[in-house]
């Protein structure tokens, strides 16, 4: 059996984090570790605090807990602080700038690497177009004109564009049409030979299980399960509540 990722190998630890929003918790004590190269997904029903789970830990929510990046505490730390380190967030939404084009949304990506005057960032240009294709065809496209795919590949390039070390995905697959999120979890999972540690939020549990290396069930703002992917795909009651089957036999 795989062991749980030890905080000495973490990219990222998360330790009793939680979140209230008034008097209402909705994120209680969750601990999750994402080791460096892993790919670890969040699994859970809509609203179980899987989203606000990801905006705690980039720096966007109030929260108590911990959260460490690459050993640091980085929980007194501003967002801009935390994207300088490496750890960047594709939110569900996108979030893309509608009326620019796909060429200067993905440089704005670069854009505090810029101010740092770092090198190399036309070479990580071209490396992104020659993973998206796509958005190389459509460079000079105002991103509001794409679709829903090609959106989706915009927002993980941007965020390639930062070089980050832990990226954090919510909802990836969201809207796309069932070939296009066959797409964009084969992306993901290449993405695990650049070296970069993933955290990906999914609804699709069928999906983020079969990419992931290890894997947590949140419900109702709580871990309920973790272990290996492969061993929560086979749990009888992760088959029947995410994966639609029944456990066979009495």
């Amino acid at each position: 059996m795989t062991a749980p990722v030890t905080a000495a190998a973490s990219a990222l630890d998360v330790s009793g984090l939680s979140v209230a929003y008034g008097k209402v918790e909705a994120l209680h004590k969750a601990t999750v570790r994402v080791g460096a190269g892993s790919i670890v997904t969040v699994i859970g029903p809509n609203g179980a605090g899987k989203s606000t789970m990801l905006n705690a830990i980039m720096g966007l929510l109030p929260a108590s807990g911990g959260i460490a990046y690459a050993g640091e505490d980085i929980g007194g730390l501003e967002t801009e602080g935390r994207v300088a380190r490496g750890l960047v967030l594709v939110p569900e939404k996108r979030e893309l700038f509608a009326e620019m084009t796909v060429a200067d949304n993905l440089v704005l990506g670069a854009f505090p690497r810029h101010r740092r005057r770092e090198k190399g960032i036309d070479a990580d240009l071209g490396a992104v177009y020659t993973r998206f294709p796509r958005l190389r065809e459509r460079r000079a496209q105002l991103a509001g004109t794409l679709s829903g795919g090609e959106r989706q590949m915009l927002a993980l390039g941007r965020a390639l564009m930062a070089k980050p070390k832990v990226l954090m995905l919510d909802e990836p697959s969201l809207g796309l049409a069932p070939l296009i999120v066959r797409d964009i979890f084969r992306i993901i999972a290449a993405l695990r030979k650049t070296g970069v540690a993933i955290l990906l939020v999914e609804q699709n549990a069928r999906a983020a299980l079969q990419v992931a290396d290890y894997g947590y069930v949140l419900e109702t703002g709580e871990v309920v399960l973790e272990g290996p992917a492969a061993e929560l795909a086979a749990n009888p009651r992760v088959m029947e509540t995410y994966l639609g089957l029944a456990k066979r036999g009495a």
